[in-house]
């Protein structure tokens, strides 16, 4: 384990975190407006997305200015920072890594000198031929390990191509999940891989357009949606308005995962609230999986909304029977082993006048490698609880992620080597439910051929190679800083 830098550790146990998404984008084209103040609203809206690091590319119409740092938005960015910040176009980001390691050097907006200026680029998604994609560029045009700086630096080379030129020559070289917002120094661009893998919408604001992963992101900057960016499309939004290009015939395949647990669940998505989607999935896992019991209860936050369907499918009544510390998951501290043996108690602690002689209903949104579900099952045993069902609110997540979730490894997830009886027994439950895969589908309201569902059934829309898989595969080539 590295020692501690004084910088924010992922979580309070990193041998056990939930799953974690690509990054949140933001872009904006407002003149007259305070750019940086809205990108950074929305880049908090979009938190969530991305806790390493956070950045802003601006420009005032001659050049492009880039203020990034490791942390959180709030810690990043502060208003003399963003006061200095002037123009009329911005991108922003909040980046987890699942390509590259999450230091300084791999941090977004990315930037090149591009033609007579330049082009900075964020993105939320992972590309799975970035070696391939490496392999077009010189060596001395590639320093940090991710496959967003390669991308910026394709789009950004050639000196006799404008930017809308290069984005149409190789975004169709791209294969796997891409939501991006870039920009030079007149027009802001935002663009969707083929099947749309990952989100990304357009709002309109009085005095000019944002883009965004997610709604949430738009309604805190007062922008209203105007409409998904279609997969396969590229957008420019400069003076002239906004003008549609596309590169690649759209063949639509959402995550799926995002109605369970990556999106906020004010955020709507395919014309659904993913709220109401989260509460209609309890809704149908209670008639799936019922319980005789007393109380239905949430993993806090994300169990919350299957919980709420759960208690109103079963007729079981709905209590809060834990508390969450909301700032334990973002710690200066390296715990200690001794506290690491508490487990999940420094995340959540259990109201024992709630659960003491209760039979529980527990509904969380996930299992990944199942230790986070067994130390809360035994924790509220020890709290007094008579029964504890558990109910889980997506299928067993069997399969690895290659397009922006950083799952772990197949060998690593529990449900890829467990029967659903065997993880029963294995975090002490006394009975266990998982929603059918067919039933969380139809909760969306999405035709299921037009959903990515590969950690749930092993069917990969966009095929990987093997060659290109891994969080680090770039780090050997380029001689770049490694995981610490």
């Amino acid at each position: 384990m590295s020692q501690p830098d004084g910088r924010l550790s992922l979580d309070i146990d990193p041998l056990e975190r939930g799953p974690q998404d690509a990054c949140g984008v933001f872009g904006v084209w407002a003149p007259g407006e305070e750019v940086s103040k809205l990108t950074y609203f929305g880049l908090y809206a979009l938190q969530h997305r991305g806790q390493e690091s956070a950045g802003i590319a601006l420009s005032d119409g001659g050049r492009i200015v880039v203020y990034k740092d490791m942390g959180l938005v709030s810690q990043v960015f502060n208003e003399v920072t963003l006061d200095s910040l002037k123009g009329h176009l911005a991108i922003g980001h909040c980046r987890y890594s699942t390509t590259g390691s999450p230091v300084w050097e791999n941090a977004q907006p990315t930037f090149f000198s591009a033609r007579e200026g330049g082009l900075a680029l964020g993105h939320n998604g992972n590309l799975i031929n970035t070696p391939e994609l490496a392999a077009l560029l010189p060596s001395d045009r590639l320093t940090a390990t991710t496959d967003t700086e390669v991308l910026t630096s394709l789009l950004a080379a050639g000196p006799h191509r404008t930017t809308e030129e290069a984005a149409l020559e190789v975004l169709p070289k791209a294969k796997g999940a891409f939501s991006l917002v870039f920009m030079d120094e007149h027009t802001l661009y935002a663009a969707r891989d083929p099947q749309g893998i990952r989100p990304l919408v357009l709002g309109r604001l009085d005095s000019g357009w944002v883009v965004a992963s997610e709604t949430a992101a738009l309604d805190i900057v007062g922008a209203h949606l105007v409409r998904e960016v279609e997969p396969g499309e590229l957008l420019l939004i400069n003076a002239d308005g906004v003008v549609s290009r596309r590169f690649a015939p759209a063949e639509p395949k959402g995550c799926l995962f995002e109605y369970v647990y990556l999106a906020r669940p004010d955020t709507t998505i395919a014309g659904s609230n993913v709220n109401s989607t989260r509460v209609e999935v309890g809704r149908r896992l209670a008639r799936q999986h019922p319980a005789d019991a007393d109380i239905v209860i949430p993993v806090p936050e994300s169990g919350t909304p299957a919980a709420v369907g759960y208690a109103e499918g079963s007729g079981i009544p709905f209590a809060q029977g834990l508390v969450k510390n909301s700032y334990v998951g973002r710690t200066f501290i390296q715990p200690s082993q001794t506290l690491r043996q508490l487990g999940i108690r420094l995340k959540l602690n259990p109201l024992r006048e709630v659960i003491e002689g209760k039979r529980l209903v527990v509904v969380d949104d996930s299992i990944v490698r199942g230790n986070t579900q067994r130390a809360l099952v035994r924790m509220l045993r020890e709290a007094g609880a008579a029964e504890v069902h558990v109910r889980i609110s997506s299928p067993p997540v069997m399969w690895p992620c290659y397009y922006g979730i950083d799952f772990a490894t197949k060998a690593e997830l529990i449900a890829g080597n467990l029967s659903v009886e065997e993880i029963r027994r294995s975090i002490d439950a006394d009975s266990l439910g998982f929603i059918d895969l067919d039933e969380l589908v139809a909760a969306t309201r999405v035709e299921k051929n037009r959903l990515c569902r590969a950690c749930f059934d092993g069917v990969y829309p966009v095929e990987v190679d093997e060659d290109s898989r891994g969080k680090y595969l770039l780090e050997k080539s380029c001689g770049a800083p490694k995981r610490t």
